[in-house]
């Protein structure tokens, strides 16, 4: 991330433990004042919208809880952190767009099921911004090397070139390593500190049985049962010759109508990513899509290796 003038309060948003935190706070280091707010560790700086939302308002708030934080006028940065906790944090991002002076980013897990909570969504006052887990590229790079060398092999795939043979064995080495880490941040360094997965597999785990629990935490009434069942299965259908998520292999007597929706709360916590099969492949694909025609993959494919 970097600066940029005439910019918007942004909104970070994806799945845990993709480095969302991590990220924010080194772009904070540009700021003369990074505020952290962390509204799971923090509970009680909700009370600084219990009035209003003016910034002068929210400014007073905050420098009453720490009278230790410095509010520079277009030098500081104010980070809302675990905001799916608290989502009417997010109709404040109007006023800081509107007032200027200071710079907020908000960061959450599982956001898109709580929209519906928030009084008011300050559409067009805001930047969403969607984080994913590392890709092979990016996984590149945590492994030393440089966007030059990223760029050549690049354009020599873009002029239909072929690699140099010393290019491709080590590339074959690195993805094959790639496919069994992973892209979430923490397996990646440990695997490239250490260069083994004895360290990396637990890490995976934890990871994976965080989400299942996450899903009790923040999706409310039955769906809770039948979201868990979809994301404990995808593995197990994947593993099939199928066309498609088949709802009757989960459980005897499962109908699909009874899962509509299901898979929509799982991508929007940004755990899976959802490929719809299409009548035909003419532009735009969406509208093109059967909506009970689709296959679930896991957003990141460690997940894949541990069921």
């Amino acid at each position: 991330m970097e600066k940029t003038p005439k910019h918007k309060p942004l909104v970070v948003y994806g799945a845990r433990q993709i480095g969302k935190t991590t990220s924010i706070r080194e772009f904070g280091k540009q700021y003369k004042s990074f505020i952290e707010i962390n509204f799971v560790t923090m509970p009680q700086f909700k009370k600084i919208f219990q009035n209003s939302y003016e910034v002068n308002d929210i400014i007073k708030e905050l420098s009453f809880l720490n009278p230790k934080f410095q509010f520079i006028e277009n030098d500081t940065l104010i980070f809302f952190d675990e905001v799916q906790e608290f989502p009417n944090a997010v109709t404040s991002l109007k006023f800081f767009a509107l007032d200027g002076r200071f710079d907020v980013i908000c960061s959450a897990s599982l956001l898109g099921g709580h929209y519906n909570k928030i009084n008011s969504i300050p559409v067009g006052f805001k930047q969403d911004y969607i984080m994913r887990s590392l890709d092979f590229e990016e996984y590149l790079w945590a492994n030393g090397y440089s966007e030059k060398q990223i760029e050549d092999i690049f354009n020599c795939m873009k002029r239909l070139e072929k690699l140099p043979e010393v290019y491709m064995f080590k590339l074959r080495e690195l993805f094959k390593d790639y496919i069994f880490v992973g892209g979430m941040p923490e397996a990646v360094d440990l695997f490239v500190k250490y260069g083994t997965f004895t360290k990396v597999f637990p890490i995976q785990q934890m990871i994976y049985q965080n989400y299942y629990d996450d899903i009790g935490k923040y999706i409310e009434g039955l769906d809770v049962v039948k979201v868990k069942n979809v994301y404990k299965h995808i593995s197990s259908q994947l593993a099939k010759d199928n066309h498609k998520f088949q709802i009757s292999k989960m459980k005897h007597g499962a109908r699909f109508r009874e899962y509509i929706g299901v898979e929509e709360l799982l991508n929007d916590a940004g755990i899976i990513n959802i490929a719809y099969n299409l009548q035909t492949l003419d532009l735009p694909f969406v509208s093109y899509e059967i909506s009970n025609y689709f296959r679930i993959y896991f957003a990141d494919h460690f997940c894949l290796l541990l069921h």
